[in-house]
C-alpha cells in the first residue's frame, strides 16, 4: 500500500465534486487519469457513490407537500410539548424520589422501635397531639424536630428543583 498522492489528485477530486469529470477536463487530465491507478480508483468509487445516490433519490418518493407540511408541524408540536411538560416530569419523578425515601426512612424507624403499629390509634388521640405541640413547657419531642425541619427541608428542595427546572425551559 502506497501512502503517496498524487499531484492531479486535489484537481480530479475537484473536477468530480463539481461535476465536469469526464467532459469539463482537459486532455492532459484524462491521460493522466487513464494511467494512473490511483487517480482511476477515485474516479471509480466517486461515479459509484454519485450513481448510488441518484438511484436512492429517485427511488425515495417524497409524498405530496401538504403530507410533507403536515408532518413537519406535528413534528414541531410534539417537540413543543416535550420542552413544555419536561419540567413537570422532573418535579414529578423528584416527588416520587422524596415520597419513597420518606417511606423507606418510616419503615426503618418503626423497624427500630419495634413495629409497634397497632398501637399508633392510642397515641393519636386529640389530648396527647395537643399536648406535643405546647412549646411552652420545654419538653419538645425529637420526633415532632426532626418532622418540622424535614418539612423545612423538603420544601427548599422542591423549590430549587421547580425553579432549575423552569430555568432550563
Amino acid at each position: 500500500m502506497t501512502f503517496r498522492t498524487c499531484s492531479y489528485e486535489k484537481e480530479l477530486h475537484q473536477a468530480l465534486k463539481d461535476g465536469h469529470w469526464p467532459e469539463g477536463c482537459g486532455q492532459e487530465l484524462r491521460s493522466h487519469v487513464d494511467g494512473c491507478v490511483k487517480c482511476s480508483d477515485l474516479v471509480l468509487v466517486t461515479q459509484t457513490f454519485q450513481r448510488a445516490r441518484t438511484e436512492s433519490e429517485r427511488a425515495t418518493p417524497c409524498g405530496s407537500p401538504s403530507l410533507l407540511w403536515w408532518r413537519a408541524q406535528l413534528r414541531r408540536r410534539n417537540a413543543a410539548a416535550e420542552r413544555v411538560s419536561r419540567p413537570i416530569t422532573i418535579a414529578q419523578t423528584f416527588a416520587w424520589v422524596v415520597t419513597v425515601l420518606v417511606g423507606v426512612v418510616f419503615v426503618a424507624s418503626q423497624y427500630s422501635h419495634g413495629l409497634r403499629w397497632a398501637s399508633w390509634g392510642s397515641e393519636f388521640v386529640p389530648p396527647r397531639a395537643f399536648h406535643l405541640l405546647r412549646f411552652g413547657s420545654g419538653q419538645v419531642g425529637w420526633n415532632f424536630l426532626l418532622l418540622i425541619s424535614s418539612f423545612a427541608v423538603l420544601a427548599l428542595l422542591s423549590a430549587l428543583v421547580v425553579y432549575l427546572a423552569a430555568e432550563k425551559s
